[in-house]
């Protein structure tokens, strides 16, 4: 897959999660009625956002190792109440797609490799 396309995913699944989150602890299945404090789970997030927007290489190494306490999260809480459980299962789906098109953009956007791809009309 292209870098870009790569990019692409990993800013659409961090977005999505971010969404998710929010609504998740604020309206959809709060602990609490009303909402709760589990709401500023989704500032850690934020902190890759702007360097994932840019394509920053460096961001997309570190962040995989940041998505994996959502993606084990969601597998925790997958034994919630509904509709918690459903939420949990998305977390731990988009984490996933996260995970994944962040390592493979930071794999083929390494130095290395781009040295040896072949030159447009070479």
């Amino acid at each position: 897959m292209k870098p870009k396309t790569l990019s692409l995913i990993a800013i659409i699944s961090l977005l999505a999660l971010i969404s998710l989150c929010l609504a998740w602890e604020a309206i959809l299945a709060p602990l609490r009625p009303g909402g709760s404090w589990m709401t500023l789970k989704v500032l850690p997030l934020m902190v890759p956002l702007f360097g994932i927007l840019r394509g920053n290489r460096y961001t997309y190494q570190w962040s995989t190792m940041l998505i994996l306490l959502y993606l084990t999260e969601g597998v925790i809480r997958t034994n919630d109440a509904p509709p918690g459980n459903l939420l949990a299962l998305a977390e731990a789906a988009l984490s996933v797609v996260f995970f994944m098109a962040a390592m493979l953009y930071a794999r083929a956007t390494a130095p290395s490799r781009l040295a040896q791809a072949p030159k447009p009309g070479a």
